[in-house]
């Protein structure tokens, strides 16, 4: 029921970090299905560059702000959130400012930030980086996330496993605590596959096998490619097709790889990034999902392959059994033998294949936009309803 004219909130979202990836997936999908009314928020504003708010739809509701800075570089933008963001959102009458990227300097009560990205937390990860621009970049990141977490008014994981590893190095928050899990766009919402056998399958129409993610050096893309080797030299028909952006150093460790084991490209195919809104072609086209992440906040990805219908072979690491659940077999993503079990359980095995399938997709649609959003802004309101004291330490 929509709040009485008094009572309306009117929200300030900081976009001004989202360029790229899910962060903006996140919030063009809250705000595509949101009915704001319905939580008693009569208007939002969201300043980020103008790339960001384009890609947001316009709404009645919505007001985009993009000043100069935010259209500048990370410094430039930097120093716009810590010394006008809040002068801005006061301007503006918010009620509540909602940071979902995470870091947050400004002084303005009440705030709501969110939890998206684990590697600055993982040192055993970072580790994986070295000595790297990189690593500086992620421990600076982990700093000014600490902080804004302790500072907030309210936080938002993702999974309860986040919680729990992020919460155990920040210490004791002062604000309020809630695990909203992210959705999946519908379009990745396919009826499961009819499984066959293995015998079904040959050279000229091989199985295949889909990993969708960032060449990166926590994926371990070049252990799933030594994997996929291991089975056809015991005379599987698969192939591997890898879709997603990379990190150069991980890319050429996965290339020199591929030039070992495979070196025309017969079996292993690098796709690149794949625009999102044809990327569930992708997953069409396969006939088995395999994630290989060892360090996630919550993977969407693995979201949207268990959408799919997709029978999925998953890395043990972080929150993958939260989501997923029994509805996969699990391996060390770090151990290619262990990666070559957990597909030959599945292959060869067609009632097991379309069990786990079934139970994937029945599980997938526990998680919505819809019921993203929902949450998420009744958190923000309530949080506002609350009148709490500012948080320790302001």
């Amino acid at each position: 029921m929509q709040s009485p004219r008094s009572e309306l909130v009117t929200l300030g979202i900081d976009a001004a970090n989202l360029l790229n990836g899910g962060g903006i997936t996140h919030l063009s999908e809250l705000l595509r299905v949101v009915q704001p009314l319905d939580h008693g928020v009569e208007r939002i504003v969201v300043w980020g560059s103008s790339a960001t708010l384009k890609i947001l739809d316009d709404r009645p509701w919505l007001e985009k702000r993009t000043p100069a800075e935010l259209n500048k570089g990370l410094l430039r933008r930097a120093l716009w959130q810590r010394f006008c963001l809040a002068q801005a959102a006061r301007d503006e009458g918010c009620s509540v400012l909602f940071v979902p990227g995470g870091s947050y300097a400004a002084r303005f009560h009440p705030v709501v930030t969110m939890s998206r990205n684990m590697l600055p937390f993982d040192i055993c990860e970072l580790k994986r980086y070295g000595w790297t621009l990189m690593t500086l970049r992620l421990l600076l990141l982990r700093l000014t996330q600490s902080r804004a977490f302790q500072k907030a008014d309210g936080v938002i994981f993702l999974t309860e496993y986040a919680q729990d590893f992020i919460v155990h190095i920040t210490g004791s928050l002062c604000g309020r605590i809630c695990i909203i899990p992210h959705g999946f766009n519908q379009r990745f919402n396919l009826a499961p596959k009819l499984q066959r056998s293995i015998a079904d399958y040959d050279d000229a129409r091989p199985y295949r096998v889909l990993y969708v993610s960032i060449i990166d050096q926590y994926k371990h893309q070049w252990h799933v490619v030594e994997a996929i080797a291991g089975l056809r030299e015991q005379g599987f028909p698969i192939v591997l097709d890898l879709v997603g952006p990379a990190y150069p150093p991980a890319l050429r460790r996965l290339n020199e790889t591929i030039a070992r084991l495979d070196p025309v490209r017969h079996w292993v195919h690098y796709h690149g990034a794949i625009a999102f809104d044809t990327l569930h072609e992708k997953y069409a086209q396969a006939d088995l999902g395999l994630f290989a992440s060892s360090c996630e906040n919550m993977p969407n990805i693995l979201l949207e392959t268990m959408a799919a219908g997709l029978p999925i072979a998953c890395s043990s690491r972080g929150p993958m059994r939260e989501v997923l659940g029994e509805a996969g077999v699990f391996f060390d993503p770090e151990k290619p033998d262990d990666i070559s079990r957990a597909l030959r359980v599945l292959i060869g095995s067609p009632q097991l294949r379309a069990d786990l399938a079934q139970a994937s997709h029945a599980r997938a649609s526990q998680y919505s936009w819809e019921r993203c959003a929902y949450e998420t802004f009744g958190f923000l309101v309530s949080t506002v309803r609350q009148q709490r004291k500012p948080p320790c330490g302001t």
